[in-house]
């Protein structure tokens, strides 16, 4: 009965362990925003920059299959060649041992000392002590950034309780034969390394097997020749997550798994080979006897830097490697097209919120981008009217059709995840920017038929009408700029100049209509040309309240609130900016009102 209620403890003490885990590193990622994902993006110039990042990354994250199926979407997103990403995965299994190392502090073999300050920073010292730390600020704390330093600290508390609970519940298995005997078994090198596979495949982290490896060895049962091949195995076994997170991508994103594949089964191989050639051999004085969990820390270090060491040089051949592995067909190699990506939109970054919203944003400032060149291009046609260019503007309109489509369901999807409270503000903003860039495109494309209505009816503007549009376009072409660029670089300062071009905007067109109304009854218009260029004036001022919207949405979502009035945001910049405002629009209006 002892044992099998020591049996139950010790599972929900590895449900704790594995919570902690969970918890830490998805905390960790919170805290981290979208700023480990730009890291990633910009800071692999070099095998050795990659190499650097990847550890970092995962000794935060504590976790080399979440760095791993990152860098895996980041490939598939065609964000990070495959060439760059190899080093960031090297990184990641020497980043992983950190967890290793941490979960050492939690052996009870450890010499013990009367000095209070060791004595603090043991395990079951600071582990009440923490968690009692964060559930004052978690109680305490307003912002969301501050909650979130809780719950890292919740999740190391929750870790460390789980490794004290398996450890004192195996105590009493540990003086079982079974026990002594499972170990012998695991000392053959084969049967030890597809154990070791196996159950790291199946929990799908390096991190918590090697720590559930290291809980045994605090029985004193665990002999070197056994730990030896389940660590191999562990390093081979972590190589599930990627492979599986790379089903369905492209073929560098699956090349890159593969990669990560590679590298872990020719260091086990190395290691493998070495190991046992020198136990025949020369043998090791230590092989039989019990090993310690700072010793497996130090052996899961060594496997990674080592192996690490000896491949680095060899990143190529890894490539090449993956790509034999998996070809090219011909003629359908992976190529960029005029078409927007969409396909980063990876379901893999949904395990990280922010990441995903990081690539969420890249797309909407491509929306912004594609509906910009549509304006301009629209725009042309009524200097003379081109079908191959009008082809091209319905092409560039359906993909951001198709855009507006994932990004919502994106989006939605996202919303199913933990979210903090900035996220969830985040995706509210996100949501309102594609329909505004989405409404853009679409009066371009109103643009578009109205220059080709003329076409098919053999008629055309004045050029009075011509030149006063061409004033009018360059302004609303400007104030669309605008709106992408803000969306683009968060500037609020940029956003503040949007309003008054926007005012010079519809300043001018109340001012083209009054005077095209008035060509139309002295009869110096035709009466279909007047009409088209009265639907183009409407259909140019509403592009550019959109543009506003965007800046809008900008100022609100920066200063935290839900539901942003714009009217009054409107006064508001009247009365207390009336100064820098009205230089702006004075400026606005010397440079496109003077024209008409």
């Amino acid at each position: 009965m002892e044992i099998l209620m020591s049996a139950l403890t010790a599972a929900g003490g590895l449900a704790f362990f594995l919570f902690g885990m969970n918890m830490l590193g998805s905390s960790l990622e919170k805290v981290a925003g979208g700023k480990m994902q730009q890291a990633l993006e910009r800071m692999t110039s070099n095998v050795f920059k990659s190499l650097l990042l990847g550890i970092l990354v995962t000794a935060a994250i504590q976790s080399s299959s979440a760095t791993t199926v990152i860098v895996v979407g980041l490939v598939n997103a065609r964000v990070l060649k495959l060439r760059n990403a190899i080093g960031v995965i090297m990184g990641a299994n020497i980043g992983t041992t950190v967890t290793s190392l941490i979960v050492s502090l939690a052996d009870p073999n450890r010499v013990e000392t009367s000095n209070f300050l060791l004595n603090l920073f043991k395990p079951e010292t600071f582990t009440p002590v923490i968690a009692l730390v964060a559930i004052v600020i978690l109680m305490t704390a307003k912002k969301s950034k501050t909650r979130l330093i809780s719950e890292v600290m919740f999740g190391f508390a929750i870790l460390f309780n789980g490794m004290l609970i398996m450890t004192d519940a195996l105590k009493p298995i540990s003086e079982l034969p079974a026990f002594s005997q499972l170990f012998q078994t695991l000392s053959n090198p084969f049967i030890g390394l597809l154990a070791g596979t196996v159950i790291t495949a199946i929990i799908q982290s390096s991190s918590a097997s090697v720590a559930i490896l290291q809980t045994a060895a605090s029985t004193g049962m665990v002999p070197f020749s056994a730990a030896v091949p389940i660590i191999l195995g562990q390093n081979i076994g972590t190589c599930v997550t990627s492979l599986l997170s790379s089903i369905g991508a492209s073929k560098n994103a699956r090349r890159a798994a593969m990669v990560h594949l590679y590298f872990n089964i020719i260091g086990t191989i190395i290691f493998f080979i070495g190991m046992y050639l020198i136990q025949w051999t020369v043998r090791f004085p230590f092989w039989d006897d019990a090993v310690s969990m700072s010793g497996i820390s130090y052996f899961h270090i060594t496997f990674n830097v080592v192996t690490t060491i000896l491949l680095l040089p060899f990143t190529r051949v890894l490539e090449k490697l993956a790509v034999l592995t998996i070809r090219d067909k011909k003629q359908v190699a992976d190529r960029d097209s005029d078409a927007p990506d969409v396909a980063v939109l990876d379901p893999r970054f949904l395990l990280s919120p922010p990441l995903a919203l990081s690539h969420v944003k890249e797309v909407i400032e491509q929306m912004g981008v594609y509906a910009k060149k549509n304006f301009d291009n629209a725009i042309s046609m009524f200097e003379k009217f081109d079908p191959a260019c009008k082809e091209k503007i319905m092409g560039f309109e359906d993909a951001i059709d198709q855009m507006e489509d994932k990004l919502n369901r994106y989006l939605v999807e996202l919303t199913n995840s933990e979210l903090s409270e900035q996220d969830s503000q985040t995706i509210t903003y996100y949501l309102k920017l594609i329909l505004e860039f989405e409404r853009i495109g679409d009066y371009s494309i109103n643009v578009l038929e109205l220059a080709e209505r003329l076409h098919e009816q053999n008629a055309s503007l004045s050029e009075q009408a011509k030149s006063e549009l061409r004033a009018l376009s360059d302004a609303v072409s400007e104030v669309i700029d605008l709106a992408v660029t803000v969306v683009k670089t968060d500037n609020l300062e940029l956003a503040a100049h949007i309003e008054p071009l926007e005012e010079t905007v519809d300043k001018m067109e109340d001012t083209l209509k009054f005077r095209h109304i008035e060509r139309l009854k002295a009869g110096k218009c035709t009466v279909d040309g007047g009409i088209v260029f009265l639907e183009l004036l409407t259909n140019l001022e509403r592009i550019s309240d959109h543009c506003s919207n965007v800046a809008v949405h900008l100022i609100g979502y920066h200063h935290h609130l839900v539901m942003f009035d714009r009217h009054e945001y409107l006064k508001e910049l009247h009365a207390s900016a009336e100064g820098e405002y009205s230089k702006l629009f004075q400026t606005y209006n010397e440079k496109y009102f003077s024209r008409i």
